[in-house]
Formats: C-alpha cells, structure tokens, sequence
C-alpha cells in the first residue's frame, strides 16, 4: 500500500489525484461542479453533485492507475471551506443546496450582529471577522429560512458540515461526522485558542451544539470507507481547508513562510508559528495546521475574486475563448493606457472587507479593446495580492525580511506574465513548484503522514522542488505610479458604496 488518494473538491469542479510514496502523480481524474446563482449576490451547490462528482473522480483516477482499495495506503480530503450544508442524521437527506462560501445573503445579518456589539467576542475567539464569507452565518440562514429546520435541529435531527465533513460522513456511510481543526476555524463557531466549539458563540448565532461534528487533528485516522464504495475499505487520514492544504504541499511550515493560491479566488498564507497574531490590517487569524495536538497559526488575506476575472473575460464578455489565452492577449496591450479593473463582483475582501461594493473599471479610453482588459484583469490579481502583503508587513515585523518569498501555486500561476507581473509589483522573488497540485498534495501528505508514508515535516520539506524563480525587473518609479493609480481606483470604489449609503 504505497499510494495515497487526494480528494480536491473545490469551488468549480472536483478533483482525485493519486500520489506514490515519491509524491509523484500516478492518475488524475477531474469533473466540472455545477454552481447555481437564484438571486443576485447568491451562489448554491447541489450537495448531490458534491457527493456524484467526488466518487466518479475517485473511480476514475483509481481505474487509470490500474489500482485497487488495497493499494491505497489512505485517503485524504481537501476542499472549499466556508461552504455549509445542514443535512438530516438519519437519511442523509440534504435540507437545502449547499450555501458556497462566495454567497452574500447573510449581509444582513452580519450587519445586525455587528450593530449588536458582538464582532468584537467572536473575532478574539475565531480570529475571523464578520462577514458573510464564513459558514456561521450560512447555517443560521438555512435554520432560519427552511421550515422546520431549526425545530428538527434542536431536536437533534439535523447534521451542519463543511464540504469535508460531508464527504467524510458519506464516505463512512454515515459512522463518521467529524471534521479537523482547519476547517472548525472558518466557521465563526470556534474558539482557535481553545481549539474547541465555543458555547457562547453558538448562542449568539443559534446554532445548536448537536448539529457539531467532532473536530480532529489535520491528520488523523477519521474513519474508513464503506467497501463499496472502492472495492474494499480505505482509511481516511487527513483533512485540511484547501488553502491551508496549499500551505502544507507547498512545506511552508517555517514561520515566515508565504504561499498564495490562485484559484477562483486568490489565498495568501503567512506561518506564524505556534502564536496567533492580531492582525490590526484585517487580516484573518487561523489555524494553519494541527499535528499530535499542537496547533500552528497563519495570517490570511483573502481575494474573492482571481481566476473568477478571467472566467468572466471569457464567459460575461466573451473576450477570449479560453483561459490560457489571457497571458498572450494582454502582452498585446497598449502600453500608454492605464486602465484599472477592481474586480468587487461579490464584494471585496481583505483587507477592505466590504460585501456590498461592485466592480469598477477604470481609466477606459475609446482605445481601450480586448487585450486592455485582459491586461487589467490579470493584474487586478496582482494588486490584490500587494494589499494582503502589505497589510502581512504591517501585522507582523518579522515577515518584512530580505529573504521572504512567495510560493505560489493554482491555475493562474501557469501564465508567466501574470507571475513576472506580480513579482515586479511585490518587488519580490516569486516562486513556482515543479508540482502544481500542491493543495491535492497537502492533503495527500496528512493522509500519507499518518498512514506512515510520508516523513515527517522537516523532510516532507526537502522534497519541495523549484520549477521556475520569477524576479523583480521593474523600476522603482514605474511601481509606485502603478501602486498608487490602484489605490485610486478601489478609493473610487469604496467612495461609490460611501455615496449610496
């Protein structure tokens, strides 16, 4: 049993991949997630597809390995994290879509918590902010506004979960409801000191204690698949959030270590060690891993929107056809415009934290074509990820150091223009890995980790491989020209959501 099978299941599709004891990729298996918009700022799943989706990917992948349940070591699943689903103990039974994490219809109850004087309990406590970006406010929703559901919850009836927690729980067939301390941290429910459920937060959202899974190591022997699902039981031993899962592949388990994942948002983790630092920039608190116990902590900033932009380039405006076309396209561009994109389709995150602001372009002129907005698009990305270093600078001194680097990794991270562009505006060496799978890897590597595959951290970390370096080339007066035209595009932006009110 030298494989380890990952479980990616992400925001747009699900993945499998499986890993050898080297940690290089045996076979992959992807499938598109469908994603559901009812109303205006909301974004749903089918808790069905999540479950369908997941198990062809695994079946898939293990059939183009030539694999069998007992070639596989362990399982390990990583997924989108803040996503809530509530779903009946005994049937399994979803009572309502998945609410995703990019929905934006508890922006009022955000707001009434905040006005109520409680922000300042909940984030000493989770290290998070109020926002409906969290999976908090999304079970409180579905309590709400679903009949009979938050009858049947206090009853003990009904189960809440993350993706993970949900995968786990139907994997097991339904023995196992448990999650790890990563994901227990996005839920606005958990106390990252403690590193448990916290009563009083619980009351404030009225959220029942029963609906709780049971909150586990990162990596952990979990449970078991039922049979028949693979031809025979597999141990499932790791689960990790996803960008605390790209933490982990890409070794970042030094304190000071950054990565940023650019998938259809955009992630920055910064280690901080076995201390959680008070972000004074609006950065997020969270737990970073949980081995034997002990919890290691990061700053967050996170972007709603990155690979998102180039979806909307090519599926709103029909601008490209794919998106691999959007590197090429902007190298194309006019070089004397100065067009700004601030991509706040669903609002934007740190370090503004504003659910209600939208999208602006700036700077159009009757020249201004395709390849304008695909250059701005991609580099709207690219400033986006400046504010989260600038504010990680701000929190914590000791990330301020000559020698950090940027690891970088998820679909974006393919167009060189888009990575040489975000080191010239970092002014910082930006680093990609040979192995791009690095969110898969990371929970390939808790489940391998506790299977007694892989080795221990400090020598999981010598396996990290450099594909290419990207080096700071741009003049020093060209970046802060670029900088501050940014700066007075996401004022105008903010300024327009200041008018409305």
């Amino acid at each position: 049993m030298s494989f380890v099978l990952a479980i990616d299941q992400g925001t747009t599709s699900s993945r499998a991949i499986v890993f050898r004891s080297d940690i290089s990729i045996a076979a992959s298996a992807q499938a598109e997630l469908p994603q559901h918009f009812p109303a205006s700022g909301w974004v749903e799943h089918e808790p069905e597809d999540i479950w369908t989706s997941t198990l062809a990917t695994c079946r898939e992948a293990l059939n183009q390995a030539n694999l069998t349940a007992r070639d596989i070591a362990a399982i390990g699943i990583t997924n989108q994290r803040e996503t809530a689903m509530v779903w009946d103990r005994a049937t399994g039974q979803a009572v309502h879509r998945a609410i995703v994490w990019q929905d934006r219809r508890t922006a009022d109850l955000c707001a009434r918590l905040k006005s109520e004087g409680h922000e300042p309990i909940i984030s000493a406590r989770t290290g998070l902010i109020v926002d409906p970006y969290f999976s908090g406010t999304k079970v409180a929703w579905i309590l709400d506004h679903v009949p009979g559901a938050r009858a049947r919850a206090e009853r003990g009836e009904l189960l809440f979960g993350t993706v993970d927690c949900y995968l786990l729980w139907r994997l097991t067939g339904g023995k196992v409801h448990a999650t790890d301390a990563t994901n227990a941290s996005r839920t606005l429910l958990f106390d990252i000191h403690t590193g448990a459920w916290d009563d009083e937060l619980l009351d404030i959202l009225r959220v029942p204690r029963s609906m709780l899974p049971e909150v586990k190591d990162s990596s952990h022997h979990f449970g078991d698949s039922v049979p028949e699902l693979f031809g025979g039981a597999i141990a499932i031993s790791g689960i990790a959030g996803d960008q605390q899962a790209a933490t982990i592949g890409q070794a970042c388990f030094t304190p000071g270590m950054i990565k940023s994942t650019y998938g259809t948002g955009c992630f920055a983790l910064l280690n901080t060690g076995a201390t959680p630092v008070v972000s004074n920039n609006k950065l997020l608190t969270t737990i970073a891993y949980q081995l034997n116990g002990q919890r290691t902590y990061a700053l967050e900033g996170s972007i709603f929107v990155a690979g998102s932009a180039v979806q909307w380039l090519r599926d709103g405006l029909g601008v490209i056809g794919q998106a691999s076309e959007t590197g090429p396209l902007a190298e194309q561009s006019d070089s004397s415009q100065s067009v700004y994109l601030v991509p706040a389709f669903v609002g934007l995150g740190a370090p503004y934290w504003n659910p209600r602001v939208r999208g602006a372009l700036f700077g159009l002129t009757r020249n201004t074509g395709p390849a304008e907005l695909a250059y701005a698009a991609l580099e709207s990305v690219c400033y986006q990820t400046f504010d989260l270093w600038a504010a990680m600078r701000a929190d914590w001194p000791e990330a301020d150091a000559a020698n950090v680097v940027l690891r970088v990794d998820g679909g974006m991270t393919a167009s060189d223009w888009t990575l040489q562009r975000l080191a010239d505006l970092l002014d910082a060496p930006v680093d990609r890995p040979t192995i791009q799978e690095t969110t898969a890897l990371g929970a390939a590597y808790l489940a391998g980790l506790s299977a007694g595959i892989y080795p221990e951290p400090s020598k999981f970390a010598d396996n990290w491989r450099l594909e290419h370096r990207f080096k700071p080339n741009m003049s020093q007066a060209t970046r802060e020209r670029k900088l501050a035209g940014w700066a007075r595009a996401v004022r105008g932006v903010l300024a327009s959501d200041e008018g409305e009110g």
